[in-house]
Formats: C-alpha cells, structure tokens, sequence
C-alpha cells in the first residue's frame, strides 16, 4: 500500500475513533466503490430556538481532492444526511448540519480555499466541508461566523476542533 494512503485511510480511521468517543453513532458504507465512514449525533438545545440538530460527520480518503471532488460530495452528503435523518422533515424544530470530508495526500491549493471560503447552505441544511491534506497535515474548512445558521456556529466550531484538530 501507497505510504500516503495509507497516512490518509489512517487518519479516517482515528476520526472514526473520535467520533464514537464524542457518543456518535458510526458506520461504515459502499458509496460507490468508496469506503466511507459515516457518524450521526443529534442534540436538542433551547438556545436552538427549541430546535434539534441532526450531525453527519461523512469522510472519505480519495486519491486527489479538487474543487469539483468536494463540492460534489458536499451535494451528496446533504441530501444523504436529508434522506437519512428521519422524523419530521428538515425545518419542522429540527436541522441538518454536516460535515464532508474527504482526506488525500494529493490536495489542489483551490480546493482547502473552497473549503474555507463559507459554509454551504440549503433549507434547514448547513454544511462545512473538511479538506484534509495528509501529505501536509493540514485540515482546511471554514472558520467563520455565517449569517445563515448563526445559532450553530459555536456547535460547529467545537465539533470540528474535537474531530478534526485533534
């Protein structure tokens, strides 16, 4: 096995591990011919406005990560979060948030910035996609404090540096 890859699958791996140690839910599916790690969580909150928050965490290890890779995978991962979560649909006192992640050794400059650049929104579904360069050890999404999903955001920014920073 590629050493790169490997740092990849390896780095998939100790996400799932830090996703079940923050109480998720994890699986493993064949999305196409690509293991995928998938881990689910939902918390209620009143500061929510009474809202309960559905959060996929989906990550994958690719053999490169361009902008058309995560942005793709960023579409597929809301509408399978959307379809999976079950219960009242999205918007009825509860959200969807995810986080995309796909993990490679070959990683184009363009794609972390996309990643940066904003959260990505859909009705009642908000996601921040994850790009982790493991040749450089870099992870890249995005910081911000949205205008969309402003409630979420310190949810957000404390499960990614639990899951991704770690």
């Amino acid at each position: 096995m590629h050493p790169q890859q490997s740092a990849s699958q390896s780095y998939v791996a100790s996400l799932g591990a830090r996703l079940a140690a923050d109480e998720c839910r994890t699986w493993w599916e064949d999305w196409a011919g690509v293991p995928v790690l998938v881990g689910r969580r939902a918390d209620f909150k009143w500061r929510w406005m009474g809202t309960k928050l559905h959060l996929f965490t989906v990550a994958a290890a690719v053999p490169e990560i361009t902008i058309p890779t995560i942005a793709t995978f960023t579409d597929q991962v809301l509408a399978y979060a959307k379809k999976t979560k079950g219960g009242l649909p999205a918007g009825l006192q509860n959200g969807v948030a995810a986080f995309p992640v796909l993990v490679s050794d070959r990683v184009d400059p363009a794609a972390v910035r996309w990643a940066e650049a904003e959260q990505r929104n859909k009705w009642a579904c908000m996601a921040r996609p994850v790009v982790v360069d493991s040749a450089q050890q870099y992870v890249g999404t995005y910081r911000g404090t949205p205008a969309i999903g402003l409630v979420y955001s310190s949810y957000f920014e404390r499960k990614a540096a639990q899951y991704f920073y770690g």
